[in-house]
């Protein structure tokens, strides 16, 4: 079996490259993460039929993967929202919340209660984050709207990861790639069109960055994280995910030339501690019964 946290690194790195990638390409966030679902899907479907690697889910579990496109696909245009209500560091900051959201679901509905090193992991890596991007733009955040939707992102994105995990454990996961890509491409494609959002007419270097996009950031950074999330438990997968401010911030200082200072670098230090601390203690991953 391969190694569900070498798998979770190639997938925080593919899709650290994602925010890098946007600034490239200065079209509508929606359109941007249509291209990113539908080109992704693109690639996967000719594996899938040549290889006949589909298999059709049980009928109960149809909803929660319909559910889990649904929901990815709201979480990325509800973060695009509240960046134009906000801005970029607010937004980014408070999706990031996502841990505490998922520590809270997997307490509440799931067997696997979150312990002390996570709830002490997590503070720890939310400090960091607040480090990276700075104490005075932390200390200036207003709750206007933008505000909220940042918050509703972080809540959408950790029911993914939870319905995401409990959906994981009983279908393959290219089957459930497939439909999920799917229905998001479709969610996607509707927002764009009933909001005037444009799908034509771009640039050749747009068409470059959106099949980078689809590619590494969408099929395979996620598709390496699915697997990471069926062999360990949701709750450490994302506060994991947290690290992609780190790696972001790299990939802009190496691509687009953004400076790293000496603040960012204590921020990311202090977050991948955070992260660390639920990696001690006891093994994270899955045990296989055969």
């Amino acid at each position: 079996m391969s190694n569900p946290r070498i798998n979770l690194i190639i997938g925080i790195a593919s899709i650290s490259i994602f925010p890098v990638l946007v600034k490239w390409a200065p079209v509508s966030g929606i359109t941007s993460a249509f291209y990113r679902m539908f080109i992704g899907l693109v690639f996967l479907l000719p594996y899938v039929f040549i290889r006949r690697k589909f298999t059709i889910p049980a009928r109960e579990l149809w909803l929660p993967i319909i559910l889990c496109g649904i929901i990815f696909a709201s979480d990325i245009a509800v973060w695009n929202l509240s960046i134009q209500y906000s801005n970029a560091t607010q937004a980014t900051l408070l999706t990031n919340l996502s841990p505490v959201w998922v520590g809270v679901g997997a307490f509440l509905f799931l067997p696997d209660k979150p312990g002390p090193r996570f709830w002490l992991g997590t503070v720890v890596a939310l400090a960091g984050m607040v480090i990276l991007i700075g104490i005075d733009t932390f200390a200036s955040m207003q709750l206007d709207l933008g505000f909220t939707l940042a918050v509703f992102s972080g809540i959408l994105y950790a029911s993914y990861m939870l319905i995401g995990k409990n959906v994981l454990n009983k279908v393959d996961i290219v089957s459930f790639m497939t439909i999920s890509m799917a229905v998001s491409s479709i969610y996607l494609l509707a927002i764009c069109l009933i909001f005037n959002h444009p799908i034509w007419h771009f640039e050749p270097v747009i068409w470059g960055v959106f099949m980078i996009q689809g590619l590494v950031c969408q099929l395979i950074g996620w598709l390496a994280i699915s697997v990471a999330m069926q062999q360990m438990d949701a709750k450490s997968v994302s506060l994991s995910l947290l690290s992609q401010a780190i790696v972001t911030g790299l990939f802009a200082w190496i691509l687009i030339g953004e400076k790293i200072t000496a603040q960012m670098i204590v921020g990311g230090v202090i977050i991948l501690i955070g992260i660390a601390v639920t990696y001690t203690g006891r093994d994270k991953t899955v045990a296989q019964k055969s």
